[in-house]
């Protein structure tokens, strides 16, 4: 009896500890590791596939190598994207890592002093930060201070139908003069339309506002006129350089004004319409289609062009930290960038990405190595025409354009109405 009664008391004393065992294991990471939980809330523009999922899975192996840390994940689209990015810096309620365009996107959240420069960061750790595309950086560097890291890395080009050039012996054109010929010969060709592009979407419009007045207009003009503060707007090149979009657009057809570039993509990939003008990113959704073989060439060189011919417009996004990120949100920021994730990143996405290793042929297709290879060997990047100029003066210009397409405005209207709006801008 005495032996039972042992044996019960025993049980009973046992029961708590192997409960207690068991139940640590659901406790928090403190109990477990003997550490803080830290909590990161990371913030990116794709609730869309494969990223989603690319992103999702990343957390959780980042998360299950790091059992004290706790990611939060939101993701909205661009323009959502963008408006709640604005409210959440005006709010100081940053996330502690989030996507970000380069240049005047990024100055913009820059200019809040509420971003993490990396300066000593990406200094402190030359294993890593070394290994990004050093010309990705210059859209994040403001003044000698780095506030962002590269990752997507993109530019911008004419995709044309190989198979439609080749059998109308169509050259591929360099000079805006033998393009204009191109397109000419594709209509004789029985080509009605055979530049197609989105007029709906405003940015569409702005990509190619941005490579036309790069290509035609001085340099030092352009870096004046995109400063909010000392932009005027006065060069004649605005004017003609709206011409040009004017008379690009008779080539297009009614059919532009009234789709996307979503839908524009799909008519060449489906072998509908010889010419788009494309993001490489872009590549992988054209072959999905599989509609097509076809080929790249950069924005043609103008005769009386001021600007850098074989300048490719494009830029990279990247990542940023708020000014108050802890530790762990730059370790989880060097696991996004390193060369093991990029390298996974381009074969799930086909986007190519800005790290040293990242792309090879054995994660690209062969059109992506090509365009991967532009990128690289191309004397400059230019930015994104809405990101490089004040949003105010970008809209203006992108809803001109589709005004252009539709006959409702002229260059000159257009011009004059940025110039008031920069007058204004100079004295805000």
């Amino acid at each position: 009896m005495r032996r039972l009664f042992a044996f019960v008391i025993l049980v009973l004393f046992l029961v708590p500890l192997v409960v207690a065992c068991s139940s640590g294991e659901n406790n928090s990471s403190k109990e477990v590791t003997g550490e803080e939980t830290v909590e990161i809330n990371f913030f990116h523009r794709w609730p869309n596939e494969p990223r989603k999922s690319f992103y999702d899975d990343k957390i959780k192996e980042y998360m299950d190598a790091n059992p004290h840390v706790k990611i939060n994940v939101d993701a909205v689209l661009n323009d959502s994207y963008k408006e709640k990015i604005r409210v959440l810096v005006s709010n100081d309620n940053l996330p502690d890592i989030f996507t970000s365009w380069s240049d005047s996107f990024a100055l913009n959240l820059v200019s809040s002093e509420r971003i993490k420069p990396l300066n000593e960061i990406l200094e402190a750790d030359k294993a890593w930060s070394g290994n990004i595309i050093e010309s990705q950086y210059g859209g994040f560097t403001f003044d000698g201070v780095t506030y962002g890291v590269p990752f997507t890395m993109d530019g911008k080009a004419f995709f044309y139908n190989r198979e439609i050039f080749e059998e109308h012996n169509i050259q591929v054109p360099k000079t805006y003069d033998e393009f204009i010929n191109a397109l000419d010969q594709l209509q004789a060709a029985g080509y009605e339309t055979p530049l197609v592009e989105g007029l709906t979407n405003a940015w569409a419009v702005s990509h190619y506002m941005g490579s036309i007045f790069q290509r035609l207009l001085d340099p030092e003009v352009l870096a004046a006129d995109y400063n909010a503060k000392t932009g005027e707007f006065t060069d004649p090149g605005y004017i003609r350089g709206l011409e040009v979009f004017q008379e690009l657009t008779t080539y297009m057809g009614d059919l532009s004004t009234a789709i996307d570039h979503e839908t524009a993509r799909n008519m060449f990939g489906n072998g509908d319409i010889p010419i788009v003008y494309m993001q490489f990113a872009e590549i992988k959704l054209v072959k999905n289609i599989g509609g097509v073989e076809f080929g790249f060439f950069n924005f043609p060189k103008f005769a009386d062009g001021k600007g850098d011919p074989d300048a490719l417009t494009g830029a990279p996004e990247g990542w940023m930290l708020s000014k108050n990120a802890p530790q762990e949100a730059v370790d989880f920021l060097k696991f996004l960038t390193s060369q093991e994730t990029a390298y996974e990143f381009t074969k799930v996405d086909g986007q190519l990405n800005a790290i040293k290793g990242g792309v090879d042929e054995g994660n690209t297709s062969p059109e992506s190595f090509e365009a991967y290879n532009i990128v690289l060997n191309a004397t400059a990047p230019v930015p994104w025409f809405d990101n490089a100029v004040n949003i105010n003066i970008a809209d203006i210009f992108m809803r001109g354009g589709q005004s252009l397409a539709t006959g409702q405005m002229t260059p000159q209207e257009i011009v004059d109405d940025v110039k008031q709006r920069a007058a204004r801008l100079r004295t805000e």
